[in-house]
């Protein structure tokens, strides 16, 4: 099966403002995305110090609605849709019956009757198939993601800049809170989540608009120290705040509980796709667990490289590349339950290496409040 071309790779609205910025394209999931600009490191230390602004227009977006639209978000997924109240998001998993995950998504609740998920790009239509035929409820299902842009404007600058753009009080949006309202004119929803392990905003709106928006926080963001950023250093940074990546730490083989995203499976809501598998695993206990390690020497750790524990093999690195902000080079790998103390020493198989490396506590790094 040969990949598909540049020409057959799916362009978000921004694609000729990334290419006439010169970035370095890739084909992430069927999308021709910027890898990065200025650099990845460079990027990365601006989202921390100062701001980022992210294209991620890639995103998917599948919107519920009606009077059965709660039921079908319980019904598929993982964490309680119950408890959001009305301009609240949160993070769940998008499940299946064997318990694991399908994707991981976050949840809007625009009204009782409207609920907005952003999913992953290339799981949008999976996601959304997924959903129609476990739709028992009867609730209205739309795949809306060629009806929305997305730009991420990430860092402890990010509410500055943003504000000079919107009437709307930022500072009031909580944590994993949103709000609808106008940016430069433009009808957004501004949900205030993020996947740096920064401070910062995401504006969903209709593609047309991208341009405009697009140039007008670059800007006004670049004489306070803004970058453009590309996937490059939305890895390393959500990699920096232990975030997972489906498809790496989290996919259809591993459940939230091996994941450590116990905190978003809530059976006591009731019934939900694998509800009952969840159920069984946490009365025996799991077998696996996510860690997180860094390196103790120079050797860099890359995904799929091998783990092993007193020369025995132990599992495999889900995620790993240098640290920029923390200037270490860090990881996260599955390994079994008894082995995932903090302290414990493991090897890194990296080329013809057994590189040393140590269990750490996650996330690696924490903003400042």
């Amino acid at each position: 099966m040969t990949s598909p071309t540049t020409a057959q790779l799916r362009k978000t609205a921004l694609n000729g403002v990334h290419r006439r910025l010169k970035a370095k394209m890739v084909n992430f999931g069927g999308w021709d995305m910027p890898v990065e600009y200025s650099g990845i490191v460079a990027e990365h230390m601006a989202t921390r110090t100062a701001a980022g602004l992210f294209d991620v227009s890639h995103m998917g977006e599948i919107e519920l609605r009606g009077a059965r639209a709660l039921d079908l978000v319980q019904h598929v997924t993982c964490n309680d849709a119950a408890k959001l109240a009305v301009g609240q998001a949160h993070y769940s998993g998008l499940m299946n019956e064997r318990g694991t995950f399908v994707d991981d998504l976050l949840v809007h609740k625009i009204s009782d009757t409207h609920y907005f998920l952003c999913v992953n790009a290339s799981n949008q239509d999976q996601d959304f198939e997924h959903i129609r035929a476990h739709n028992r409820p009867g609730a209205q299902i739309e795949n809306a993601g060629e009806r929305y842009s997305q730009l991420a404007i990430q860092g402890p600058k990010a509410l500055g800049i943003l504000q000079r753009f919107t009437a709307v009080p930022l500072e009031s949006i909580r944590y994993y809170h949103f709000a609808l309202g106008q940016v430069d004119g433009v009808d957004c929803l501004i949900a205030r989540t993020g996947y740096t392990g920064e401070d910062g905003f995401e504006i969903y709106f209709a593609p047309e608009h991208s341009e405009k928006l697009w140039s007008a926080l670059l800007d006004a963001g670049s004489e306070q120290g803004m970058l453009p950023c590309g996937l490059g250093a939305r890895n390393t940074l959500r990699l920096e705040a232990s975030m997972c990546l489906y498809g790496h730490e989290i996919d259809d083989t591993t459940t939230p509980w091996e994941a450590g995203l116990g905190w978003i499976c809530k059976p006591a809501k009731g019934e939900f796709l694998g509800r009952d598998v969840l159920v069984r695993q946490k009365e025996k206990g799991i077998d696996r667990a996510l860690v997180g390690f860094e390196m103790q020497d120079r050797l860099i750790a890359r995904d799929a490289c091998s783990v092993s524990i007193e020369g025995r093999p132990a599992g495999r690195v889900t995620s790993g590349s240098p640290a920029p902000f923390l200037k270490k080079n860090i990881g996260m790998a599955y390994v079994p339950v008894a082995s995932k103390a903090s302290g414990t020493e493991i090897s890194i198989g990296i080329r013809a290496n057994e590189a040393p490396a140590k269990i750490v506590p996650m996330p690696f790094y924490k903003r400042a409040k």
